[in-house]
């Protein structure tokens, strides 16, 4: 005897796994963000974090972080991507291999050995905490900036140069015009893949230096003492910067896939 399911069916475990692991956790981080202690609506919390000068130095340092490192992902991936995604080797598969290896190696140990670099290199050149911190969130993200934006450039539909080319563009005009506009959903991708992460990600930092205090630590410090209330509201903004970033990302996604004017 066969069964035979409809999409509706088949959508049940992934809607209980949604219902279980995220709507109902999201329900209790709202309901403790916008009660006080004593069980009532407040917006206490929400006040409290724009007033508290602790919290929003974390903030603006998380990111000031985040940015730096976005951008310095992007200045290195972008250029290996394009090359990747263009050039004549037959085996580009094995060179993008030797950039994802990294991430099958043990998140500790990736960060054990990166210390100890920065440790020698710091014998003879005292680097600051800042750049400490942008090295770290780096080295450990960029394969993340690196994949979205050469997948982009792969699929590209490369007959569009040839006839912006035809038409009597240079290389550079080539690039600004067709190509880069056509990579705007792979960058996009990547920045938030980046971005976002490097805000809450306090564990690559407290490896290198156990000092560092972001808004992951922060929250963490909330809960560790136990005010879920606070440390609910904290996440909650977190979670709206997401969606404000995610919606102005994906906004001119259409646009993008035409990319853009050749005019």
């Amino acid at each position: 005897m066969k069964y035979r399911f409809t999409r509706k069916q088949l959508a049940i475990p992934y809607a209980l796994f949604l219902l279980v692991f995220v709507i109902a956790p999201l329900v209790v981080i709202i309901s403790y963000a916008l009660t006080g202690s004593d069980g009532h609506v407040s917006l206490k919390n929400l006040a409290g974090f724009f007033s508290d000068p602790n919290t929003m130095g974390t903030l603006l340092y998380s990111l000031m972080l985040a940015l730096v490192t976005t951008a310095v992902c992007l200045l290195i991936a972008y250029p290996v991507a394009y090359a990747l995604a263009f050039s004549q080797i037959k085996r580009r598969s094995v060179i993008l291999l030797l950039f994802i290896m990294p991430m099958w190696i043990n998140f500790t140990l990736r960060l054990t050995a990166l210390k100890e670099i920065l440790t020698l290199i710091e014998g003879n050149l005292a680097f600051h905490p800042f750049l400490n911190s942008v090295i770290g969130m780096s080295y450990d993200f960029l394969p993340f900036m690196i994949l979205p934006i050469y997948n982009q450039l792969e699929r590209m539909d490369k007959s569009l140069m040839e006839a912006a080319s035809d038409l009597g563009a240079d290389r550079k005009q080539v690039f600004l015009r067709v190509t880069f506009p056509l990579s705007i959903p792979g960058v996009v991708s990547g920045i938030a893949m980046v971005f976002l992460p490097a805000m809450t990600n306090y564990v690559v930092l407290e490896m290198l230096y156990n000092s560092t205090y972001i808004m992951g630590s922060l929250i963490g410090s909330y809960f560790s003492a136990y005010d879920w209330h606070g440390g609910s509201m904290i996440s909650l903004i977190l979670l709206a910067l997401i969606c404000i970033f995610t919606l102005l990302g994906g906004g001119n996604k259409e646009e993008n896939a035409r990319g853009g004017s050749l005019v």
